[in-house]
């Protein structure tokens, strides 16, 4: 059985702050108790927020990111600061430099 897509947009979900903060949790081998541990919140909000019921605050995002390991810009924005776009950025955002070029002000 075949299914012919030719003409039909194919939607390709993208990763909300939910998304990225679970996979953060388990790329860091952390669990949902150490975090809540660790941000002095319950079990229960940590649920919320990485289930998408509720975001977190930009502050609780930033210490989910010390904790991690994983970059603030890809928790809030989905930008890889290796890679360019969301999901896949470019060095936090930040502009590459080739090496004969010189910062601007």
């Amino acid at each position: 059985m075949s299914t012919n897509t030719e003409g039909v947009a194919v939607q390709v979900p993208a990763f909300d702050l939910a998304d990225r903060l679970r996979k953060g949790l388990r790329v860091a081998d952390v669990s949902v108790q150490d975090m809540a541990d660790y941000l002095e919140v319950s079990r229960n909000t940590i649920s919320r927020w990485i289930n998408g019921h509720i975001d977190p605050p930009g502050s609780i995002v930033r210490l989910w990111a010390l904790r991690t390991g994983v970059p603030y810009t890809w928790l809030r924005d989905g930008e890889s600061p290796r890679q360019g776009g969301p999901d896949g950025g470019s060095r936090g955002g930040l502009p590459r430099l080739d090496s004969n070029q010189q910062p601007s002000d």
